[in-house]
Formats: C-alpha cells, structure tokens, sequence
C-alpha cells in the first residue's frame, strides 16, 4: 500500500471535475453521507460495492466532514 498523501481542497475539486479521481465520502454511516457529502462524491457503501469493478490506475480520495 502506498503512503497517504494529503491534497488541498482545490486539487481534489480539480481531480474529482476531470475525472482523474474518485471522491468517497469515508462516513460508513449513510445519515452522515446523505447530510455531509460534497457534491460528486459517492458514499463508502456505494465505493465498496463498485470496488472490484473500478480502474485500476484511478486514483480515490477519501474524505470525511
């Protein structure tokens, strides 16, 4: 597993609006998605049951509020 890196706010807006990235919101709680989720991102129940169909060189950046 790489390292976690943390990226500002704009460079994930700029990765999620080009495609290069996936956005999950990393609350397992969906109440907690569907009140705090940025727009474009998919919530960790959703990112989990699409994990084994995703690209492989997509990059994924979690979050939580």
């Amino acid at each position: 597993m790489d390292d976690i890196v943390r990226i500002s706010a704009q460079l994930a807006r700029e990765k999620v609006q080009s495609g290069a990235a996936l956005l999950v919101c990393a609350y397992d709680n969906e109440e907690k998605f569907r009140s705090l989720h940025l727009d474009g991102a998919i919530s960790l129940s959703g990112f989990q049951a699409k994990s084994s169909s995703l690209l492989k060189d997509k990059e994924i950046i979690f979050y939580c509020a």
